[in-house]
This record gives C-alpha cells, structure tokens and sequence, in this order.
C-alpha cells in the first residue's frame, strides 16, 4: 500500500522507519505533509519519500497516496481524519482517536458511507503474544480471573513536557498513555460495571498527570490501572486468577509473559518482526485489500468504547480540554 504521513513528530518517524522496513510486502512511503514545508522535506529526505507536502490538505489530494497515517496531535485527529476519508483516502489514526465518543462514531459512520478502512492506531492490539494470551485465559490457564493491574509511567521534561500537557492539544496522561492501560483491559475482560478514581492529580495546564482507576467487572474481578507523565513505572501487568497468574513485564512492547500456577511456571516468548507497528500495518493493508472498511481484531464499536471510557473518566474529573463545550 502507498502511504502518506500526516505531520513529521516522533510518532510519524517510528512508522516511517517500520514500512522503510516493509517494502518486501508491498508498502510504500509515497508522501508527507506538514504545515512546515522545510519540515516535510527534511523529513521526506530522511525516510527516501517522494512527495513533501507544505500542508494537509496537499497530501490529503495527493492522487499518489492510497492510506495516511495521520499523526498529529490528539486534538487535531477528528478534523485531519476528516479531511483525509472526505478526500478518498484509507486512514490510520494514532491514539486516542478522538476526544469524543460522538466524533469517533461520526468518523467511522463517514469511512463506511464512503467505502475506505478506518482504524485507530493503537497498535498493541495486533501483537501476537496476546493472540497467546487470550487463548490462555480461555482455556482456564489460571482459572477466573480475579485482578489485574496494569502501570505506565514516565518523565517528559520542557518542551516535551508541554506538548504532552497542553490543554488545546488535548494533553494529559489519561490520554497519551492511559489509553494503553485501559485498552489492554478491554481486551482481556468485559465491559467494567464501574470505574471509580482513587486519586488523580493535575498539571498547571488544567491537564491530568497522574490517575490511579479502579474497575469493577461482573463477577467481582477488579482491575488497577495507574498512568502518570512525571514518574518512572516499569510498564508491567499482572492477571491473577483463582489457579495462578500471568505476568507481562512490559505489556505494551508485550514480546514475554509469564505463567504462573501451583505446579508450574512457563515463559512465553513472542519477539517482533521489525518494532512492533508492523503488525497494525498488516492489519490495515489486508483490511483495504479485501475491501474492508473496519478492522475485524480491533472494531469501530471498540475504539467509539474505549474513547467513551476516557471521555467519561475526564467528565468525572471535571477536565474539559480547551474549545470543549
């Protein structure tokens, strides 16, 4: 597939270099767009990309591109996705989706009306360790599962630091890293009854850095998910069951687990292929090859959960990004 590239951040250069790595299956780098054109051809230059474009718009038209990945800031996704579906093109949009179930619903409602793939990027949910996984939780590997908890933290310092924080940019740490916690729950339990904070602390931005959640699920099983942008945590997950546990020493560069019962203790090991993206890549060139607007492992009614999950968090927390209603 031809891929264009929606804006040049960090993000954007770890899915430049991951198709880089994928020509052999067909994908291609075919443009880049920024609102700097100086940025788009540096980067453009970087990644060996044809086409560099000065604005979004001239690479949502651009008629070489089949797909964009769009990688702006989390405020700007709904608009830029918008863009990009109403000029004919398939999108990959990297997490969160939006900022609201409504604008999330309205997107993937738009992508199907128009024929093209939709899918938000949040990439931990094609590895195949956790193929593994729930077939391990299926077959009763640790009986019922009682707890899990689940830790991402880290430091970002000046410039970064505001970026990661900004209200108009749709900041905090719910958001950029909470999201993985809160996703590799939903894709091992069911829909939590409730979720009630048990403490949460703000930045000078108005914006969340560091949350501890507890969910209550059906049955009793509860699960800790704690996402901070200001302190170090191993990103590691544990899931305790009533015959032994699973253990994931980093849940989301997940290549290794641990199982745990009273007579045994077995290390599963899945190492990536290239850094781990390759895997939503795949994902989304098959679904566009077969003429799939959704994907079937990670579906609309997923992502419009999962971003309703957090919308409902920051209404709890009376966070509203700035421009909110």
């Amino acid at each position: 597939m031809k891929w264009g590239i929606l804006a040049t951040g960090t993000i954007a250069k770890k899915f430049a270099a991951t198709v880089e790595q994928m020509k052999d299956e067909g994908q291609q780098l075919a443009a880049v767009g920024s609102r700097n054109l100086d940025s788009a051809r540096a980067f453009a230059e970087q990644y060996g990309i044809p086409a560099a474009h000065g604005s979004y718009e001239e690479l949502a038209q651009d008629p070489a591109v089949e797909a964009v990945y769009v990688a702006t800031p989390n405020s700007m996704h709904y608009e830029n996705v918008r863009l990009c579906l109403e000029n004919g093109k398939h999108v990959l949009c990297e997490k969160p989706f939006t900022l609201t179930a409504a604008q999330a619903e309205e997107l993937y409602t738009l992508a199907e009306r128009k024929g093209l793939f939709l899918m938000e990027a949040l990439w931990i949910d094609f590895l195949p360790l956790y193929e593994k996984l729930r077939a391990l939780l299926e077959e009763g590997a640790i009986g019922r599962v009682t707890r899990v908890s689940v830790q991402y933290g880290f430091v970002a310092a000046g410039a970064r630091r505001e970026r990661k924080f900004l209200s108009g940019l749709g900041g905090g740490a719910l958001l950029d890293i909470g999201i993985y916690n809160l996703g590799f729950l939903q894709m091992i339990l069911p829909a939590p009854e409730q979720i009630e904070t048990q403490e949460v602390r703000f930045t000078e931005y108005g914006t969340d850095e560091y949350s501890r959640l507890l969910l209550r699920y059906p049955g009793g099983c509860t699960a800790e998910s704690v996402q901070t942008i200001g302190q170090e945590l191993q990103r590691v997950a544990v899931i305790e069951g009533t015959l032994g546990s699973i253990t994931l020493p980093d849940f989301q560069h997940a290549q290794e687990m641990i199982l745990r019962t009273a007579d045994t203790e077995k290390t599963f090991r899945f190492p990536f292929d290239i850094n781990g993206f390759e895997y939503q890549i795949r994902e989304a060139s098959a679904c566009v090859s077969k003429g799939r607007t959704h994907s079937e492992r990670y579906t609309p009614a997923m992502s419009i959960e999962l971003t309703r999950r957090m919308q409902d968090i920051r209404t709890a927390w009376g966070m509203k990004f700035e421009g909110e209603e």
